[in-house]
């Protein structure tokens, strides 16, 4: 049960750390309304697709954005057409990967942890997520 434990931290870890993220845009850019605002500015040119906001450095992919902090800690998140942020279990562990003190933990461990989190966590679609609204 400790590597499912662990799993959990890091799942909550990743949610508090999207959270912070959010935050942080949203003041360093007063008009973002909700974080996938980043593509629009993005594909739009008002920000380039890669750069640095606030204590974050970003590149814009495909449907999502990829977060640096300061730390090193990577969150990778893609946005569905209403904007919502989701996440698969990849994400979940390459952010376990990139923390200072590394937490790797199994594709099962993470299930077993998104599983135990269902209600901050909604399945949008077979294997991603998003916090629950």
């Amino acid at each position: 049960m400790e590597r499912v434990g662990a799993a959990r931290d890091l799942v909550l870890g990743y949610v508090r750390a999207l959270n912070a993220i959010d935050e942080a845009m949203r003041v360093a850019i007063p008009s973002l309304e909700r974080l996938a605002d980043v593509l629009c500015l993005a594909r739009s040119r008002r920000i380039s697709r890669s750069g640095h906001i606030g204590t974050y450095s970003y590149t814009v992919h495909g449907a999502g954005c990829r977060f640096v902090s300061g730390n090193g800690a990577e969150v990778d998140v893609d946005f569905e057409a209403d904007g919502s942020e989701v996440f698969d279990l990849w994400r979940l562990r390459w952010y376990g990967l990139s923390l200072p003190d590394p937490l790797d933990v199994t594709d099962e461990d993470l299930r077993s942890a998104v599983r135990s989190l269902q209600s901050l966590l909604a399945e949008v679609r077979p294997g991603w997520f998003s916090v629950a609204g």
